[in-house]
């Protein structure tokens, strides 16, 4: 550590992306913290400013810079100056709305839907049978 450099697991413990280290050491062995381009799956991984990891938390991708390394697990704000977010933004409510969009057919096609079942049943006048 004299040289400007920490553990994976123990600067995302500090930099509060996990509750626990033991969490964060999972999370390493598990291959789902990428440094750079390259996967991780140690958590004795030496980390300094400059490096850039990513991982997914919840739903989202996260991708943050390292800053600072820190000295230990403080509050929040001090927590947050130790990296830059560099995400992408989030999904809005319109992409979302597009992405869960039913699929659209064209009239013709396929099953018929109840409204045209009902119109070819009057047709053909089976409610006299």
């Amino acid at each position: 550590m004299t040289d400007g450099s920490i553990r994976i697991d123990v600067w995302l413990w500090y930099a509060r992306f996990f509750k626990s280290r033991t969490l964060a050491t999972k999370a390493c062995a598990a291959g789902k913290i990428s440094l750079g381009d390259a996967s991780i799956s140690k958590a004795r991984v030496l980390v300094g400013p400059g490096d850039v990891l990513s991982f997914t938390k919840g739903d989202a991708l996260k991708v943050v810079k390292i800053l600072a390394i820190g000295t230990r697990r403080g509050p929040a704000p001090e927590a947050q100056s130790l990296y830059e977010d560099q995400s992408p933004p989030p999904p809005t409510k319109a992409d979302a709305a597009f992405a869960g969009a039913p699929a659209q057919r064209l009239p013709g096609q396929g099953r018929p839907t109840k409204a045209e079942r009902r119109a070819t049943d009057k047709l053909k006048d089976f409610d006299d049978l």
